[in-house]
Parts: C-alpha cells; sequence; structure tokens
C-alpha cells in the first residue's frame, strides 16, 4: 500500500538524518594506524569527509525519492539493495569524521529533502529515465571521489581507503543501473546536475 511506504520511507529519513548509521561490511582502512598530519591536513581531511557524508545523505534521498514513485517492484528492490550500500557509506564517513574530529553538515536536512524532490520526479518520468538519473548520478559521483583520492594527503591513508571503495561501490552502482535499462540524459540536464553537485560540495566544504 502506498500509505505503508510512505510511513517506511519517512522512517528512513530520519533515520538518515537523525540515527547513526550502520554498516555490515568492516570500516575500510579500519586496520591502518591513523596518520600523522598537521591541523591544516587535518581540517582539510574532515571537509572533503564531510563532502562525502552529504553526497550520501542525498544517495539515500535520490534512492527513497525514486522509490516512492517507482510501481515495478524488481527496480525497488533494486533501489534498495543499492541504498543499503550508500547506508554502509553512511556509517563509514561518520565513522571517518569523528576520528578526524569534524562534523557532518549542518545542512544535512535541507541537501536530504532536495535530492528527495528530485528523486521523487525523476522517478515519475518513468523507469528508464529514473534510471539514466541515478546513473548519471553515480558517474558524477565517481568523478568527484576520484579528485578526492587526488587531494586528500597522502598519508590519511584510512580517509582514503573509505573513498576508494565507496567508488567501486558507486560504479557498480552505475552499471547496475545500465544494465536495467537506463537511458542517457540530454547534455542540458547533465550540465544542470553538474552545476548543483558543485553547489553543494562548496558549502558543505565549510558549513
Amino acid at each position: 500500500m502506498i500509505s505503508d511506504r510512505l510511513i517506511v520511507e519517512f522512517d528512513k529519513a530520519l533515520r538518515t538524518l537523525f540515527a547513526p548509521a550502520t554498516s555490515v561490511r568492516r570500516v575500510p582502512g579500519s586496520d591502518e594506524p591513523e596518520a600523522s598530519m598537521s591541523d591544516r591536513e587535518r581540517t582539510h581531511a574532515g571537509a572533503l569527509m564531510r563532502i562525502n557524508h552529504v553526497g550520501e545523505v542525498c544517495a539515500q534521498a535520490l534512492y527513497q525519492g525514486q522509490a516512492l514513485t517507482c510501481d515495478d517492484p524488481a527496480l525497488r528492490e533494486a533501489l534498495g539493495r543499492a541504498a543499503r550500500e550508500e547506508t554502509e557509506h553512511l556509517a563509514w564517513t561518520e565513522h571517518r569524521l569523528e576520528e578526524l574530529g569534524s562534523r557532518t553538515s549542518l545542512l544535512n536536512p535541507l541537501w536530504y529533502l532536495g535530492s528527495l524532490g528530485l528523486g521523487a520526479l525523476a522517478g515519475r518520468m518513468g523507469d528508464s529515465w529514473s534510471l539514466g538519473f541515478l546513473a548519471e548520478t553515480e558517474r558524477q559521483v565517481e568523478a568527484h571521489l576520484d579528485s578526492h583520492l587526488s587531494n586528500l594527503p597522502d598519508q590519511d591513508v584510512r580517509s582514503r581507503a573509505i573513498v576508494a571503495q565507496m567508488r567501486l561501490d558507486e560504479i557498480a552502482h552505475a552499471r547496475t543501473a545500465e544494465s536495467l535499462g537506463a537511458r542517457e540524459l540530454p547534455p542540458s540536464a547533465i550540465l544542470l546536475m553538474k552545476l548543483a553537485a558543485r553547489t553543494m560540495t562548496r558549502t558543505a566544504y565549510y558549513v
């Protein structure tokens, strides 16, 4: 029933924003020694991991918005599997932020609501467009994680291990969407997504 799905998704929203995330998999890099970093390097690493955490909050909201407006049970299940992996990413980035003495973004509820609306809109456009939106999102996240691997302090092996595993998972999510029939988005939509992501990352670095 629609009402049951709404209740479930509302519960997921509350958990995403206000409850500690959990992970079945071990936190990547947790067996590595903590790096010796200057205050500036540690602050920079924390800001980058905060951006990554925001990205996972947005991913949760996107998947939930798409699941709410999707009528195909098989596709909803695929979205659910991907969302569960994104929850692990939330847990990993939260854990690393604590280790770095940093914090999550103060604007997480805003990021969540905006992404939830985008996900619901994408779902309303039909499965192929929704999957296309998902695939393009994951490709842009992959590029964003590549940049973080280049910008994180070289000695911060714990953060780098988390980002590297997240990157592999995002690539797999994009390939899954493509295999399910993702439609290529028009260049204008891709450009708008990139501009929105740039605004989010620049803001989340500080706030």
